[in-house]
């Protein structure tokens, strides 16, 4: 049974040491997840993400009859996620057929996604189209003229309205927030959206196209933001571009990645303030909002559990582990901070680098982490992986992708197995062996391609099969 011994807020609700000093996610044994499932391993507590979202959807209805959450789709693209929060009642925000498909197979209703992207490919329109999406987000001119070429195919029903697709064009406010250069989105030189100045003529040219609907206006100006004032200030400068029925706020809301970072607003301060401004602003009353949380809704949900393969000292000590950039780009795209602790050892004391696994000298994950007395075989957790650690995973240097656990009440289910070795090699054509004559595809459909393992509504554990295939590849 956990005890009450605190846990930084950090980690997800819930998370505690337990009586034996080792930590527990969702009521579940870091150690004896290590043990069962493997490790690199994004552990996700469930009732964390749940919790989320219905803060959301409770100030969304607190603070405006008709504003309703998306969720930004890209920060934690797992079918078990997805089907979560659509169990929730969210909506979804999509940025390519990938995702769309990947919102579709996880019970989105068609007409709750609001698909995105800033270079959609006829093929990704026409799937939209045929899929009868709820908006489409424009964001170039170019965008315009391919749905209006595809309208005038007769490709799709009209997104199911009889009005016809509706649209909304995404506007660059040059609103910039505090946050890192790659991901903010608002300023004026930006590859999203229109500029200001062109905003009239774009929306003048959907309104011209027959079997578009244009609803309104979208803006998003970045991610990972602590101040309210840049979405306060984005929301005035859309009010001032026309009278519409619906207005997209976007997204943005920063989490705390690390104790030494300032507290970010709370999700019903964000939204109390993101719709008084869109309110002073004329897109309130008798209209629909929406807002497209994404990292608030997960990021803060997971942790991902390391295994420590050697330790070495030389200027610093380096404490290498059996993951890295593979299942956290984060570090490496933006320097992202994270902290670290060994899952039965809380608490400082050696100063040490945490290293992944890769053959890059900025494989760090943690450059400057505090851990007691790190030794290999020792299991370390990365709080904050929630957002962008899976949906960014790769395949460098042929290691497999970590799997996903949900962790709930003390029981463990797997949603995303492993990936496996044959993984690596199961979209290959042909071989050397093989040339000129390609491989034999009928069986490719059979092999293990899929990784999800279950649905948010499933509550069995992992089969002896998928922990047997763990072992087999030595995690």
């Amino acid at each position: 049974m956990a005890t009450s011994t605190s846990i930084s807020p950090i980690f997800p609700m819930g998370s505690a040491v337990n009586e034996r000093g080792v930590l527990e996610i969702g009521g579940c044994d870091a150690l004896e997840l290590a043990r069962e499932f493997g490790t690199p391993a994004y552990v996700v507590a469930e009732d964390d993400l749940r919790a989320r979202a219905r803060a959301y959807v409770k100030a969304a209805r607190a603070a405006h009859p008709d504003l309703n959450v998306v969720f930004a789709s890209k920060a934690f693209p797992c079918t078990a996620v997805l089907e979560l929060f659509a169990q929730e009642g969210l909506w979804c925000d999509v940025a390519s057929g990938g995702e769309l498909h990947l919102a579709l197979a996880a019970g989105f209703a068609p007409e709750r996604i609001v698909f995105h992207g800033n270079a959609k490919s006829v093929e990704e329109l026409r799937m939209g189209l045929e899929r009868q999406v709820g908006l489409f987000v424009i964001d170039n001119f170019d965008e315009i003229d391919r749905l209006g070429g595809l309208l005038a195919e007769g490709v799709g029903s009209a997104g199911g309205s009889s009005t016809g697709q509706q649209v909304l064009i995404r506007v660059n406010p040059d609103v910039k927030g505090e946050t890192h250069e790659k991901i903010s989105t608002g300023q004026a030189d930006s590859k999203f959206g229109f500029s200001m100045a062109e905003a009239h003529t774009a929306i003048e040219r959907v309104q011209g196209v027959p079997g578009l609907s244009l609803q309104g206006l979208h803006a998003h100006i970045g991610s990972q933001l602590l101040d309210l004032e840049p979405f306060q200030r984005a929301a005035r400068e859309l009010g001032g571009l026309g009278d519409f029925p619906l207005c997209d706020l976007g997204g943005g809301l920063g989490v705390r990645y690390t104790e030494g970072q300032p507290t970010p607003p709370s999700i019903e301060d964000y939204v109390a303030a993101v719709v008084a401004a869109a309110q002073e602003s004329g897109l309130g009353a008798g209209k629909r909002l929406l807002i497209e949380p994404g990292r608030s809704l997960c990021a803060n949900s997971a942790v991902t559990l390391y295994r420590v393969e050697a330790v070495k000292q030389n200027v610093r000590r380096w404490v290498s582990v059996d993951g890295g950039m593979s299942d956290n780009l984060r570090p490496m795209l933006y320097g992202a901070a994270y902290e670290a602790e060994v899952v039965d050892r809380f608490g400082e004391a050696t100063e040490c680098v945490i290293a992944g696994k890769h053959c890059e000298s900025g494989d760090v994950i943690v450059p400057q982490a505090r851990l007691q007395d790190p030794k290999p075989g020792d299991v370390i957790v990365t709080p904050v992986t929630g957002a962008y650690g899976y949906a960014m995973a790769n395949n460098y240097n042929g290691v497999p992708r970590a799997p996903v656990i949900f962790c709930r009440e003390g029981e463990a289910r797997l949603v995303v197995r492993r990936e496996t070795f044959e993984d690596l090699t199961v979209r290959d054509q042909s071989s050397v062996r093989d040339l000129p004559t390609a491989r034999d595809q009928s069986s490719v459909r059979d092999l293990p391609t899929a990784r999800d393992q279950s649905s948010a509504s499933d509550q069995s554990t992992a089969s002896n099969q998928q922990r047997e295939a763990a072992a087999s590849n030595g995690i």
